[in-house]
């Protein structure tokens, strides 16, 4: 056990002075790997693993979804999402930062990324919020904490990568993602509700539309949500695989973007490709070294002693302990690393004990991803925080953290419901079944 936190201390260590993860994990997991079985054996172990990890047919669908979010992302669609929700809610007090939610939940649909999401509305919806005279701190806000949407609402990524690390369905666990991504967007809508009649002043009301250009504008996101239930629908109903369904969602994209008059160059489709195949190396070499640094940790005995742990003749942790104390680390670590980084350092050492007491793995995902949520927002380190700095860089840290604190909260309620109500995260896919 004592090996295993001093290797995941030093990937730990290097990750905050600046190595990349996908090389920190690679060196500390071949590293200990060497330290046990030898050098030979190590290399052996890592080249093997490595190979396997990347026969695995589900990861096919993680380059699908990419390409199908870079598509939309080319398209030009966040304006019109954004467009289309402040026509129904602009003319409200705190309206057009609620308009920012729902296009953040809407892009999120698309995008699967909370970075990318952040950084894409926060130029989107600030120069609005400013023109209507709103406070920075809840502008800001509203922007980061929205953007934490880009991976609880499917398709999204580190929903796949979870799924392939504990063997569940993708299909279920995008389906499970639904109903908590709603939940979110509600109470961050009331959380903005709550802001603005306490202080009518951060919010003003911004202009009433006409109802006829109300629905012009929310003609130009109908081929958006039509994509979206396309995926989500041919899941949900067995049409489609999981991968069937990104191939399915890539093509629709293409066809969108090309019918909005982009795409018609080969600049623009290499563009596009490219994008594509370096954010797809990049996860699959955080991926893959993760798998080494877990195979690592799995030969220093420590998910094993986790089990004893808690199945034991002298168990002195519960599951619901177990979970809280996950949350917490998943929490802390989300202040430092993407999503990706924190389920590859923490699911593999937790797995064992999980399965162990019984805990379902879709609901536990769920739970995961809400987590790691909260740590994009978190002070000090709320990596979502500072994307929407870069984006906005006269608004100061310490206002923009002050505005996501009412986000925290809710998402904490979240969090709470999710622990009352299972439910709200295994509904939709029991049914499935």
């Amino acid at each position: 056990m004592t090996l295993a936190i001093i290797g995941i201390a030093l990937v730990l260590i290097l990750s905050v002075i600046g190595v990349p993860l996908a090389f920190a994990t690679l060196f500390v997991g071949i590293a200990g790997i060497s330290y046990i079985r030898g050098f030979e054996a190590a290399m052996g172990i890592t080249g093997q693993w490595i190979m396997e990890s990347s026969m695995n047919y589900g990861l096919s669908v993680v380059p699908l979804f990419i390409l199908m979010g870079a598509f939309i992302h080319r398209s030009g669609i966040s304006e019109e999402l954004y467009d289309a929700a402040y026509a129904w809610l602009g003319h409200f007090r705190g309206g057009v930062a609620m308009s920012t939610v729902f296009a953040c939940a809407g892009f999120a649909a698309v995008c699967g990324s909370s970075l990318a999401t952040a950084a894409t509305m926060g130029r989107v919806a600030m120069p609005p919020m400013r023109k209507f005279g709103y406070d920075d701190g809840l502008s800001t806000g509203t922007i980061a904490a929205g953007g934490t949407l880009g991976i609880m609402i499917p398709p999204s990524v580190p929903m796949v990568i979870y799924a392939i690390i504990v063997s569940a369905d993708i299909g279920a666990l995008f389906i499970a993602g639904i109903l908590p991504g709603l939940l979110l967007v509600s109470l961050f809508l009331i959380a903005i509700a709550i802001r603005v009649r306490l202080r009518p002043d951060l919010g003003p009301a911004g202009e009433r539309l006409p109802l006829r250009t109300r629905f012009r504008k929310s003609l130009g996101v109908y081929p958006v949500v039509g994509l979206f239930m396309i995926v989500l629908g041919g899941i949900y109903s067995g049409i489609f695989t999981p991968t069937e369904s990104a191939a399915v969602g890539a093509v629709g994209a293409y066809l969108f973007a090309l019918a909005r008059g982009y795409m018609k160059t080969r600049a623009e489709l290499m563009g596009v490709l490219g994008e594509t195949v370096r954010t797809t190396a990049m996860i699959f070499a955080i991926l893959f070294c993760g798998l080494v640094m877990a195979q690592f940790v799995n030969l220093t005995g420590l998910p094993f002693e986790l089990v004893d742990l808690v199945t034991g003749e002298n168990a002195a942790i519960s599951a619901t302990a177990l979970i809280i104390g996950i949350c917490i680390i998943c929490m802390i670590m989300g202040m430092i690393f993407e999503a990706l980084g924190i389920l590859l350092l923490v699911v593999p050492v937790f797995l064992p004990s999980l399965e162990a007491l019984g805990v379902d793995m879709i609901w536990f995902g769920i739970i995961v991803i809400l987590v790691v949520e909260l740590g994009l927002i978190t002070p000090p380190i709320g990596m979502n925080v500072f994307t929407v700095k870069a984006v906005v860089p006269d608004v100061p840290l310490t206002r923009i953290f002050a505005g996501v604190t009412p986000f925290i909260l809710a998402m904490l309620i979240g969090l709470v419901m999710l622990f009352w109500f299972p439910a709200i995260a295994v509904w939709l896919p029991d049914l499935m079944r």
